[in-house]
């Protein structure tokens, strides 16, 4: 079991938040990895897996647009894919995924060129603009390889975000349950 994973279900749950996916080159794996860890349940809604370009406009509002004029590998595809999965499943965070896994290059992006998003409550002054961040990646490796790292990296992002938006009152808590002062 992912560890990162595991930290996401326990922070999400503690602060009695949910998180839904969006997915397209990782095709379910972020779903996956958080329902690997007990008690998931708790926290996550639910996912959409939106591998064709067509998808990511019906199922989760991703402007048709923007996706024909820059197609489906894009930091604002990321972003309103995150967005999407966040107003359809009715949850507090929303994560995407969408780039190139290979073995060809696509929307005229190289193979390895990834976006992850994440949108949610952000906390004031945490430098989100819109609602959500977006993370650029530039992987390499074979397909699995890109998958897996797309995944981390998306994982990562959130517990990122988490743990800036933490206040002090809860790290404090965390602390003493884990058996610190």
């Amino acid at each position: 079991m992912n560890s990162t994973a595991a930290e996401l279900v326990r922070l999400l749950t503690v602060r009695g938040q949910s998180l839904a996916v969006a997915e397209s080159l990782t095709g379910g794996l972020v779903a996956a990895e958080i329902t690997t860890v007990p008690g998931a349940s708790k926290a996550f809604r639910g996912s959409v897996t939106a591998y064709a370009t067509e998808l990511k406009h019906e199922l989760l509002g991703v402007d048709a647009t923007l996706l024909a004029q820059r197609g489906a590998v894009d930091p604002q595809v990321a972003a309103q894919m995150a967005a999407g999965v966040r107003k359809a499943l009715g949850a507090d965070w929303g994560l995407a995924t969408t780039g190139v896994a290979g073995p060809e290059p696509q929307d005229g992006r190289p193979v390895g060129t990834v976006f992850v998003a994440v949108d949610g409550p952000f906390a004031a002054g945490s430098g989100s603009a819109g609602g959500g961040k977006v993370a650029a990646l530039r992987l390499n490796g074979d397909r699995a390889e890109i998958r897996r790292e797309s995944v981390r990296s998306v994982l990562a992002l959130l517990l990122k975000e988490l743990a800036n938006e933490q206040t002090g009152n809860e790290r404090t808590q965390d602390t003493e349950q884990n058996g610190g002062f």
